[in-house]
Formats: C-alpha cells, sequence, structure tokens
C-alpha cells in the first residue's frame, strides 16, 4: 500500500490542521494589515468548522481517505503527468485567490466591496457547499488530491450519493466556492481570479474525466447512467 494511503495519528493530523489554519487565517489577515476585519474572521470560522468536523469523521470511519486528504504533495506516486503540470499551474492563482481580498477590500481599497447583504449571503452559500463537499467524502473513499488510479486500495467507480447527479460533484461544490469566497469578503479584484481557477479547474475535469474513462473498470457505464460531468443539464 502506498504511504500515503496508511491511517494517520490523530495527533498528528490535529498539528497539521491547526497549522493549515492558522496559516490561512495569515493569508487572509496579512494583506489587509490589520487582524479587525469581520467578514473575513466569519469566513474563516465557517471553514474551521468545516475542516474540525470532517476530520473528526473521517478519524472515525475513513482514516485511509483522510491520510489522502491531508497529502499536500503536488507530485505522487501514479500521478498522471498532465495533472503534474496542472496542480503546478494552479498554485500561483490559488494563493492569490486568499491574498488579494484583503488588498482590495481593506489596505488599499482599490474596488468598493459589495454590499452587506451580498456579502452574507455569499457566506451561507458556504454551509451547503460544504455539506456537499462531507457528502462527497462520505460516498467516495478514493478522492484523492490528485489525479490517479489507486491501484493499491483497489479503486472502483463510486456511484452513489452526489455521483447520481454528476460524475464530480467535488468539483461543482468548489467551483461555487471559488466565486463565493471572495463574495463574501467583498472583493471584486479577487473573482478575476475565481474565474482564472474554474477555467483550469474545468480543464483538470475533462482530463480527469477522459482518464477514468479509459482506465477505471465500470466507468463508461457509469458515464451513460451519470452524463453530466459538472452542472446537470449543461456538462
Amino acid at each position: 500500500m502506498d504511504s500515503s494511503s496508511q491511517p494517520m495519528n490523530p495527533a498528528k493530523v490535529w498539528v497539521q490542521l491547526v497549522v493549515r489554519m492558522a496559516f490561512f487565517a495569515v493569508a487572509l489577515m496579512w494583506p489587509a494589515g490589520t487582524w479587525r476585519w469581520l467578514d473575513a474572521w466569519i469566513v474563516f470560522g465557517i471553514w474551521v468548522v468545516f475542516a474540525v468536523a470532517i476530520v473528526r469523521y473521517l478519524i472515525r470511519h475513513d482514516p485511509a481517505l483522510l491520510a489522502e486528504r491531508m497529502n499536500m504533495s503536488t507530485a505522487q506516486k501514479d500521478q498522471k503527468r498532465w495533472d503534474k503540470v496542472l496542480m503546478l499551474v494552479f498554485m500561483v492563482p490559488a494563493i492569490g485567490l486568499y491574498v488579494i481580498p484583503g488588498f482590495d477590500v481593506v489596505r488599499f481599497g482599490w474596488s468598493d466591496p459589495f454590499p452587506a447583504w451580498v456579502r452574507i449571503v455569499a457566506m451561507l452559500i458556504h454551509i451547503p457547499c460544504f455539506l456537499m463537499l462531507a457528502w462527497v467524502m462520505r460516498e467516495n473513499s478514493y478522492l484523492a488530491r490528485v489525479v490517479k488510479i489507486d491501484k493499491a486500495r483497489h479503486h472502483q467507480v463510486v456511484t452513489t450519493g452526489p455521483y447520481v447527479i454528476v460524475r464530480h460533484p467535488m468539483y461543482t461544490a468548489v467551483i461555487v466556492m471559488l466565486f463565493a469566497m471572495p463574495t463574501a469578503l467583498g472583493s471584486r479584484y479577487a473573482l478575476i481570479i475565481s474565474l482564472l481557477v474554474t477555467v483550469l479547474l474545468i480543464v483538470r475535469t475533462y482530463l480527469e474525466d477522459r482518464t477514468l474513462y479509459r482506465e477505471l473498470d465500470g466507468y463508461p457505464e457509469f458515464t451513460r447512467k451519470t452524463p453530466y460531468r459538472l452542472f446537470p443539464g449543461i456538462w
């Protein structure tokens, strides 16, 4: 079995989570130049609640998946070569998605922030998105961060839960959140980054779907039962 699939020490998992959440907070607040940014703290709090809840669930019910999700390496065993390139391309705009709102909304005021009601709606949109992500993780134990056929864990097609609706429900939720987070923070300029990352994610969805079709047993049959990749009735 690949070492990335081995269950992790729970204490190590919690330490890693605290470190990652600390970096997340700094990435939001340092560009703003202040810790007194209520919208950012609310968004941060929503993310922390989800992270703690999903880690607790996975520690008890799917430690192998937890190990996969905690593995932040952009180059893993059996990962597709094209995905390694895409992961590197993702990094710069992904960092910008966290950093730009602070510069835009608080420190320099490049653009007028969204009205309060728009920011509140965007904050609330996080909740169904996180519930969708939790549902996906409950159903799919092969949900690696990179594109690979996980032979070590006998990778199988998952056809239950949200996979009845679309073939890549995690990406669907992530795309919505790509726009919800900068909107919740009031940043118009960060939405440009959201659009760029969404395009990259759609490209990755297409390439991943093609890989699974060619290499994962049962996937062609699954595509006939669930014809849409990301959005029902659209694509």
